[in-house]
């Protein structure tokens, strides 16, 4: 990425991370439903070396300190660092207890090999190189370590309206308040977690949405998240897709 671009687009994410936060300071981000699907796999996290890429405004990387995690998180944005480190400090954890650095997804500011767990939710598709910033998770991830990803996942009744609404000659998507989003299907994701370097061990999806009346949200089948078999067997249609991945051998 041109340092002019990377430059441009770091603005443009401080000020929507500042924008969200002051139109609701007090929403909990950790409280989302694919931070609730990474919960269900995580497991015990007490003294292992956690990474958040795009860690936001801190939330994730939060509860996750308090559960014992050695807990780094990066993030593009300045506004969301500021917040996340405010956050911290008010919620009671000592401020070094996250270590929070301002870095670009693509070049990692951290040693091979450096984390027992990869945490990425809701990024990939807001990269301008997301096989690169794989690869780069890969890289800082030690043998035999996980990555837990989601991304929204268009496969689905969301990607059919998003298909009519470009014939209709609107451009946005379903998370085009962002300022850079893309479209990703759910084998595209699979394919390029294989060529940077991971291993898919499990696989689910959460929010199961249908666009039913123009000019009004999505209706919502909340019944299908508490049977975990029944969603996961249907996880290429949810709008949230979940991977859990380990690291292949070099």
């Amino acid at each position: 990425m041109s340092n002019s671009v990377e430059r441009d687009l770091r603005g443009q994410y401080s000020e929507w991370h500042q924008h969200v936060f002051d139109a609701s300071p007090e929403h909990a981000d950790e409280k989302t439903p694919w931070y609730d699907l990474v919960q269900q796999y995580l497991g015990p996290v007490e003294g292992k070396r956690v990474l958040e890429v795009s860690c936001g405004r801190g939330g994730f990387s939060r509860l996750l300190a308090a559960r014992g995690a050695i807990m780094f998180g990066v993030d593009f944005s300045d506004a969301a660092l500021n917040i996340a480190q405010s956050r911290i400090a008010a919620g009671g954890l000592n401020g070094r207890a996250v270590r929070l650095a301002q870095a670009d997804a693509h070049n990692l500011p951290y040693a091979g090999e450096s984390f027992d767990i990869i945490v990425s939710c809701e990024t990939i598709e807001h990269l301008v190189d997301p096989l690169a910033a794989l690869k780069e998770m890969a890289r800082v991830c030690r043998a035999g370590g996980l990555l837990y990803l989601t991304t929204p996942n268009y496969f689905n009744a969301m990607g059919l309206y998003f298909i009519y609404a470009r014939l209709r000659g609107r451009r946005s998507t379903p998370g085009g308040d962002q300022p850079f989003d893309r479209v990703f299907l759910f084998p595209q994701v699979r394919r390029m977690l294989a060529r940077a370097g991971w291993k898919v061990i499990r696989s689910d999806g959460t929010v199961h949405q249908f666009p039913i009346m123009r000019g009004h949200d999505p209706v919502t089948i909340r019944s299908l998240e508490s049977n975990r078999l029944l969603r996961r067997a249907l996880s290429p249609l949810a709008f949230h897709y979940f991977l859990m991945c380990g690291r292949k051998k070099a």
